[in-house]
């Protein structure tokens, strides 16, 4: 690493634009006639100390504004592109993505789903923009937080005639009675809430000094803002699944490797009354009832865990609560939202075999349409294999 000699003596880090002894611009900034950057009082960045090394070159790519603001407009097109057509969670389920994009929006949507975009938030690519800009912001808040907490802990009261000639504003003046008017100076100061400090005859007011470090807290900020949103998409982060439970069944919690069970105890709807004149326009429009609250009384166990291999282990009664919706069941960090319902579902079908040229009937078979079997055995020899099994809804 490089250093800069400055007039006094003293030995500063290359990029320095200020002498930490004297406070004198040195370099090319003592002959310069510009005015000085004082974001950091002349403190140097370590992107523009180390620059030779692939990681040196590596923090100065990211170190960029300008490159921190492309990588926020590449960001921003693409999250705009995921906004064209709906994403893939939120077409109708039991529908083929690839059929359901070119059928409902012909072309442009087959090339939207071949080109990716129908799961765009959660692509590799998006995840790699995401973490770009991240690891710019990131770096981008370290290469300045420590030059400007260095130069506010060891910020200089005397300063060099040089450095206050290169300030945007500058004046000299010269005065007869310099410690009465030094003393007017600082009641005024004070009364406009500066915090004065004095050294040699010399005067350093401040105030709202915490200002400076706004950029970073907001920078902080959209760091853990980030962080978050990529977490979603770790295994075991966040859960998002639905269940079926009918009245008077009991099911397991899925993602809770059997821990946490279910019982849907009772359902309840409420409907708004048609005869309220509040309401008889609004249900006129909607052609039908319209629910005002439907829940679920749901009673939640847990499977106690004997230590013993194998060991099918009782459910215990944890809690009872009436899921509405918005109002969840919350337990071990998982939430149970009430979000639909399905009323006069059909939860079994009877069929008999018959021979339609004779009219005999060999039996009757009952399918359990949430669980049906792969075989039935009708008597008498006649056994009926199901060649598909699938679920269906009603």
């Amino acid at each position: 690493m490089s250093q800069m000699k400055c007039e006094c003596g003293h030995l500063n880090q290359e990029g320095t634009q200020v002498c930490a002894a004297c406070g004198n611009p040195i370099g090319d900034q003592n002959e310069s006639t510009k005015l000085l950057d004082m974001k950091y009082e002349g403190v140097a960045r370590r992107s523009q100390t180390y620059t030779t090394t692939i990681i040196d070159k590596v923090w100065m790519f990211f170190s960029s504004v300008k490159v921190g603001i492309w990588i926020i407009v590449i960001t921003l097109i693409a999250s705009s592109l995921g906004t064209i057509y709906p994403q893939e969670m939120y077409i109708p389920g039991g529908v083929s993505p690839t059929e359901h994009y070119e059928t409902e929006y012909g072309f442009t949507g087959k090339l939207y789903y071949e080109l990716g975009f129908h799961n765009l938030y959660g692509s590799w690519w998006y995840m790699l923009l995401v973490a770009a800009l991240g690891v710019s912001i990131l770096i981008a808040s370290i290469d300045r937080f420590f030059p400007l907490y260095r130069a506010l802990k060891n910020q200089r009261i005397t300063k060099h005639r040089n450095f206050l000639k290169r300030q945007r504003l500058y004046g000299y003046t010269e005065v007869n009675n310099v410690d009465e008017k030094l003393q007017t100076i600082k009641k005024k100061l004070k009364k406009k809430k500066y915090n004065i400090r004095e050294e040699n005859g010399n005067l350093l007011a401040e105030k709202n000094r915490f200002a400076r470090w706004g950029p970073y807290v907001n920078h902080i900020g959209l760091i853990i803002f980030l962080i978050g949103c990529m977490l979603r998409y770790f295994p075991g982060m966040y859960v998002d699944d639905h269940m079926w439970i009918r009245e008077g069944e009991i099911a397991e919690v899925p993602h809770t490797n059997g821990q946490f069970h279910v019982e849907n105890e009772q359902f309840i709807i409420e409907v708004y009354d048609e005869e309220n004149e509040l309401y008889r326009e609004a249900l006129n429009r909607a052609e039908g009832a319209i629910a005002s609250n439907y829940q679920t009384d749901a009673v939640l166990y847990e499977r106690q865990n004997s230590g013993i291999i194998g060991d099918d282990a009782e459910l215990v009664e944890v809690e009872r609560y009436p899921i509405r919706v918005n109002e969840p069941l919350t337990f071990s960090g998982f939430s149970l939202y009430q979000m639909d319902y399905k009323l006069n579902e059909l939860s079994s079908m009877s069929f008999t075999l018959e021979n339609k040229e004779t009219g005999e009937q060999f039996g009757q078979l009952d399918v359990d349409l949430s669980s049906p079997e792969a075989v039935y055995d009708l008597g008498e020899g006649i056994m009926l294999r199901s060649v598909n099994i699938s679920k269906i809804f009603i």
